[in-house]
């Protein structure tokens, strides 16, 4: 690349499907989940680096009762390099007020890549090409670009990309314009989806210069970027709680997505860890288990004291962690959610969220 990327880390997320390890106070992006001894977020900032030059380059947005820990976190990042929420409204208002923010310090043909803060990646140099690759695609024409995840089972908690035409090769793949965008599919749909060869995980990672994505929240997103742009942060109550796909992406004509594969997760609910740690164990064990005929189970004690016995469970999620116990087969970890609002409802267990 000819000048560094700017990369904006979205790190404002709740990580409610981690809970109970994951909580208000510290939510996943400051998790260490991978046995590196890194957190989520510290793992993505190095990761992201060397393609911003130096700490000046690199931003994290996230929300106002969050700011200090990413600052604790993160001691090498300039303080105005954290982009403050007010409260959470989804990507769409994020990306809007990011952009606007950057606008006044970089010009407007700047390449932003934005990147959440929960992601594992696998092959840290072929991510890095792959970067580099879609940086040359941002530059072309105004493009937003995403990267697409070669899909390798068929996922049900991953939104999914239709490739359409191919526009040429950017690095080692061919960027296709983007068909359509199709959110969290059932089995069959999905199935479908990975046999047919044409469609990729969306993996929430965006690239754009500067300029385009103003002009593009211009065109199919006033309702955000106009109240932003005249009241300030004033404004962000008023906003609308959207995803960037629903408000823009879906929406654009210079929308494109760039095939990837260099081993990737987003970490969404305890089913990831299977994926990330499990190998070749019958199951995956963070800290004292005992078990008898306990077979592809999680178990998860974040104190050290903590035992967790098992006998004859299998596919199941056990979770220990402070004064929360949770016991969730793994086909409805999507449930933790609505097991969130009960607590949030009962002013007695509203503390254990």
């Amino acid at each position: 690349m000819d000048r560094p990327l700017i990369p904006v880390i979205l790190a404002g997320g709740k990580g409610e499907r981690f809970w109970p390890l994951s909580r208000r106070e510290r939510p996943k992006q400051f998790l260490s989940l991978d046995g590196s001894g890194k957190t989520l977020l510290q793992s993505t900032a190095h990761r992201l680096l060397p393609l911003a030059g130096d700490w000046q380059n690199l931003w994290v947005v996230t929300s106002a009762q969050l700011a200090a820990e990413v600052q604790k976190q993160l001691p090498q990042l300039p303080g105005e390099n954290i982009i403050v929420e007010p409260e959470g409204r989804d990507t769409a208002p994020a990306v809007t007020w990011t952009a606007l923010q950057l606008k006044k310090r970089y010009a407007h043909d700047t390449v932003i890549g934005l990147f959440p803060a929960d992601h594992w990646i696998g092959d840290e140099p072929a991510f890095q090409n792959t970067i580099k690759a879609a940086v040359r695609l941002a530059e072309a024409d105004g493009s937003i670009v995403t990267l697409g995840m070669q899909p390798t089972y068929p996922a049900t908690g991953y939104g999914y990309i239709e490739q359409g035409d191919p526009i040429g090769r950017f690095g080692n793949a061919i960027a296709h314009r983007i068909s359509r965008f199709t959110e969290k599919p059932d089995y069959h749909t999905a199935a479908g989806f990975l046999y047919s060869g044409r469609f990729s995980w969306n993996s929430g990672m965006f690239l754009f210069q500067l300029g385009a994505i103003i002009q593009q929240l211009h065109i199919y997103a006033p309702d955000i970027i106009e109240p932003l742009e005249e009241e300030g942060i004033a404004a962000y109550e008023l906003m609308p709680k959207i995803s960037i796909d629903y408000a823009l992406m879906e929406k654009t004509s210079s929308a494109y997505v760039l095939p990837s594969a260099f081993g990737w997760d987003d970490l969404g609910d305890w089913n990831s860890l299977d994926r990330l740690l499990k190998g070749d164990q019958p199951n995956v064990v963070k800290g004292n288990h005992v078990g008898q005929d306990t077979y592809r189970t999680i178990l998860y004690a974040s104190d050290e004291e903590d035992v967790i016995v098992t006998i004859g469970l299998e596919d199941v999620v056990v979770v220990r962690d402070r004064n929360v116990t949770l016991i969730v087969r793994k086909d409805r970890t999507q449930e933790i959610k609505q097991i969130l609002k009960r607590l949030q409802d009962d002013p007695k267990l509203e503390k254990l969220l």
